[in-house]
């Protein structure tokens, strides 16, 4: 089963079984120089790597050690990248009927969240609402699924934009199109907003960014 295809099945309520498993895949990293994705009792090293590396750096039964500082770190120096936030991952499926928010197409690349979703994404896409109080992004990342970031203005927040946002991206892809949300587990505002926008949690996972 292709990664993608894991992703999509997880969108649908179905992980991976919990069988301890760790597997390697060597490609659909995407701009990324790798990433581990952690679902319950079961892991993918998205990294050109070796199997036999990767399972002799992680202890057998340890379901900590794949997100944890010293396998990061070694897969890090390995592929010369960075490591990035050990996130939350949470998925939705779009129901491809539009949006109930105002959203305006930008051009706009200069805001923080766009730079950072062309740093990890293709195709990316932004809207704002009118006045510019929210962002929207929508962008293919880890195995080219699609990516749902959100950003609100600090005098707007407060007020549902978040959770609007989070729900409007649902409505901009065609029916049925699985939408992934990273949110750190420490950001418990936006973590709140995309579990109210209908997102469900599913697993953690961090990026390996490349090196400038």
């Amino acid at each position: 089963m292709s990664l993608y295809a894991v992703f999509e099945e997880a969108a649908k309520g179905k992980l991976p079984p919990q069988d301890g498993r760790v597997e390697v895949c060597v490609a659909d990293a995407g701009k990324a120089a790798g990433a581990v994705v952690a679902f319950p009792a079961h892991f993918y090293v998205v990294a050109p790597v070796e199997p036999e590396w990767v399972h002799g750096m992680l202890p057998a039964g340890d379901y900590t050690a794949p997100l944890g500082a010293r396998f990061l770190t070694a897969l890090a120096d390995r592929l010369g990248a960075g490591i990035g936030s050990v996130d939350a991952l949470l998925a939705a499926r779009a129901h491809g009927g539009g949006s109930s928010l105002a959203l305006l197409t930008a051009d706009d690349r200069t805001h923080h969240r766009v730079r950072r979703a062309d740093r990890y994404r293709d195709d990316v896409r932004v809207w704002q609402t009118e006045g510019g109080a929210g962002c929207l992004i929508l962008g293919r990342g880890l195995a080219r699924r699609w990516e749902v970031a959100f950003e609100v203005e600090p005098q707007a927040r407060g007020h549902g934009l978040g959770r609007a946002l989070a729900a409007a991206a649902l409505g901009l892809l065609p029916a049925g199109t699985p939408v992934f949300a990273q949110v750190a587990p420490g950001n418990s505002v936006s973590l709140r907003a995309t579990l109210a926008a209908g997102y469900a949690p599913v697993g953690g996972e961090v990026l390996l960014p490349r090196q400038p």
